[in-house]
């Protein structure tokens, strides 16, 4: 990719259950990821469901929270994002693909069963398993929110071979203050 946003990778990760403790044992929590694949600058979230509801919510939020227009999401097959493998004779949209088209963002769909063509945020949830869930336990959904917020903030202020040892937060700030490609 040559610019910010020019392709962002996203993807959802179910939350290990040995991770949720306490009262909130048995709740199910998803991770929603968002990588853009110029800076690797990520945008994590916490969601109770996954569903097309909250791929469409997430979409709201990372919309607001990047400082740069996402021209393209990339994302698997799954039902939160599209109905394209559903066996019926009208295929219908969902709302994730509405909210796509209502900002004006083209969406690619990789090829059944390749999840190495989504291989940044792929990776990034393997990195998540074993630097944050193996080691954290979450009581409450709150709990689970607030953590994964100081987790994100980490990794994004990370310094990276690929980035020439910049973060991505440094790539998305000097792209953002003076338009700056690296």
């Amino acid at each position: 990719m040559s610019f910010p946003g020019q392709r962002v990778q996203v993807d959802v990760k179910f939350v290990p259950s040995s991770c949720i403790v306490g009262k909130a044992q048995g709740e199910k929590y998803y991770q929603y990821t968002a990588i853009d694949e110029y800076s690797r600058f990520r945008y994590i979230a916490a969601f109770k469901e996954h569903s097309s509801y909250s791929s469409a919510l997430f979409l709201d939020q990372l919309v607001k929270t990047f400082k740069f227009p996402i021209h393209c999401i990339q994302t698997d097959n799954g039902m939160e994002f599209t109905k394209r493998l559903c066996v019926s004779e009208k295929r219908t949209e969902t709302l994730f693909e509405a909210r796509l088209k209502h900002y004006g963002i083209k969406h690619k769909i990789i090829r059944p069963y390749t999840p190495r063509h989504n291989g940044k945020v792929e990776r990034s949830h393997r990195k998540d398993n074993e630097y944050f869930y193996a080691t954290h336990k979450f009581y409450s959904f709150d709990d689970f929110k607030k953590q994964l917020a100081v987790h994100n903030r980490e990794y994004n202020k990370f310094h990276m071979y690929p980035l020439n040892w910049k973060s991505p937060a440094d790539y998305i700030n000097a792209f953002v203050s003076t338009g700056e490609v690296f």
